[in-house]
């Protein structure tokens, strides 16, 4: 059993990984405007999806074993705003918030696995929370993504295996050309060998 919790954690913290490396090599690819672009007045700009997924990590994930996930010093509201931010300050933010959830989530014990926390005083298991949190980032993630794909249009350079490509890809892993082990990695290495 404790393999599979060990295993878990492992597969957790290499999926936020790769969240969070795929939204930044969609975001590599817009431009200021379209990083702070509105597709319409309901919809959220890249720079504030980047800018919730870092308030949302610094609230969930600091100090998460002992004290609630919704820190009183945290003011969601406004993670939905534009204030005088930057694409610098929020990607500063965004690799701070991350580095909060890496420092937390790391050194994680299989016995901390399964001790109770609280989110919004809702009591989780510790891996009730990762699963959580690894939707709730997936979700944003894939809308950073899509909108990243809508301003590029043709000039879009996929993170994943391109269009009509399947077959060469799985006989590029077939042959094993794969450098990486990750499949975010390897369709991206096929991407750049292609």
């Amino acid at each position: 059993m404790k393999d599979v919790i060990v295993n878990y954690h492992a597969d957790a913290l290499n999926t936020f990984r790769n969240y969070k490396k795929m939204a930044e090599r969609a975001i590599e690819q817009v431009s200021d405007e379209e990083f702070f672009a509105q597709i319409d007045t309901e919809s959220n700009s890249i720079a504030i999806i980047v800018k919730h997924i870092a308030g949302n990590s610094h609230s969930r994930w600091r100090d998460f074993l002992m004290s609630d996930g919704e820190k009183p010093d945290r003011h969601r509201d406004t993670e939905f705003e534009l204030q005088e931010d930057s694409r610098d300050s929020l990607m500063q933010f965004w690799e701070s918030g991350w580095q909060t959830l890496f420092d937390n989530v790391e050194p994680l014990t299989a016995d901390d696995l399964s001790r109770k926390i609280t989110i919004r005083t809702k009591e989780l298991t510790v891996v009730e929370a990762i699963n959580r949190q690894l939707t709730h980032y997936a979700y944003h993630v894939g809308q950073i993504v899509l909108l990243a794909k809508h301003f590029k249009g043709a000039d879009w350079q996929t993170l994943s295996v391109p269009k009509n490509r399947s077959a060469d890809f799985n006989k590029y892993l077939a042959e094993g050309d794969a450098k990486s082990t990750n499949s975010l990695d390897q369709a991206l290495e096929f991407n750049e060998k292609n």
